[in-house]
């Protein structure tokens, strides 16, 4: 949807349609079981760090398509859960309030599925993918105000 660096398309904005983006990967690991995302601002002027977006137990493939519906299910990606980002159970996309920010989708391959409630949040992703993270990618992008 967007290169590595790049600007982020309005429509993966909370400005535009406010849908997740098609990320692709390549050379996953042959073993792998699952797939685990997670999206945040990593300019927020008041934490630093801002938690949008988290997704896990997706299935393991190089693309994860784009308009991920929202809900904590996600019936039609071998019901993969999505935790609580940004307050809710769905993908929210950029939508600085000034100024430009930098957001980084991290993609975790997983050795297993994760056992874990949509009511996590993302430490507890965290927490539950240790030790069975076998590879780890991310994008950045960046956003600007409207």
């Amino acid at each position: 949807a967007f290169a590595d660096g790049g600007m982020i398309p309005e429509e993966y904005s909370g400005n535009g349609k406010d849908i997740s983006p098609e990320l692709q990967l390549s050379r996953l690991d042959k073993v792998a079981v699952s797939l685990a995302v997670i999206m945040d601002d990593i300019d927020h002027p008041l934490v630093g760090v801002y938690n949008h977006w988290l997704i896990w137990n997706l299935p393991a493939t190089e693309n994860i398509p784009a308009e991920i519906p929202e809900g904590e299910q996600v019936a039609q990606l071998n019901n993969a859960v999505q935790g609580i980002g940004y307050g809710r159970h769905r993908y929210r996309g950029p939508k600085p309030p000034f100024g430009s920010h930098r957001y980084k989708y991290h993609v975790f391959v997983l050795d297993k599925k994760l056992d874990l409630p949509a009511s996590a949040k993302k430490k507890n992703l965290l927490a539950a993918m240790e030790g069975h993270m076998l590879q780890y990618g991310y994008l950045v992008g960046e956003y600007a105000a409207k």
